[in-house]
């Protein structure tokens, strides 16, 4: 029987699956080098545009923080501006009532006594004065809380004193200064 010799063959069949193998191995590994670069590159991408976004926000913020710096500024200016605006409207209001308070005083003096000083805080007003006697200090404070425009007087000294030949009663009277519903509508309009 004729001998056929087939390991050339298969020699040749085995170099040539070797090198097909070696090629597809380089190209997988060159295809597996080029995926990774190119997520990389898309990773890279990414956190570009990120950072791009980030750093775009934090300007943002900074603006923003500037605008509420300012926003607060002028808060603060018109709250300032409100209080001072209240306090001349309190004033405009309460211009009359001094007037109606002195002319008040002026009309419940009994004779007799002579003021020396006053001094008004708030709606709490001090008279200082002289009086001939204490009973004219008495008669003080009672047309003081018969007035529509002062009332809860309250002594706090009386003291009697020698001028000359005559006696004469040093005192210091606390009152309230009142407001009547007139006048409280007269504000409102």
């Amino acid at each position: 029987m004729p001998r056929i010799n087939l390991l050339p063959w298969r020699e040749e069949e085995r170099k040539k699956r070797q090198r097909d193998f070696g090629v597809a191995m380089a190209g997988g590994v060159v295809v597996a080098i080029a995926g990774v670069l190119l997520i990389m590159f898309a990773y890279a991408q990414m956190i570009s545009n990120q950072e791009d976004r980030n750093q775009r926000l934090t300007n943002e913020i900074a603006e923003l923080q500037k605008s509420i710096t300012e926003i607060d500024g002028l808060e603060r200016q018109k709250e300032r501006l409100l209080a001072r605006m209240e306090i001349i409207e309190q004033l405009q209001k309460s211009r009359p009532e001094i007037v109606h308070l002195f002319d008040e005083v002026a009309r419940q003096l009994p004779e007799g006594v002579y003021l020396t000083g006053m001094k008004q805080q708030g709606m709490r007003v001090e008279v200082r004065g002289i009086a001939q006697s204490s009973t004219r200090v008495s008669a003080l404070m009672r047309q003081i809380d018969a007035s529509e425009w002062m009332g809860d007087p309250e002594v706090d000294r009386v003291e009697t004193t020698q001028s000359g030949a005559s006696r004469q009663a040093e005192f210091v009277v606390f009152l309230k200064q009142e407001r009547t519903g007139e006048d409280d509508m007269e504000m409102m309009q």
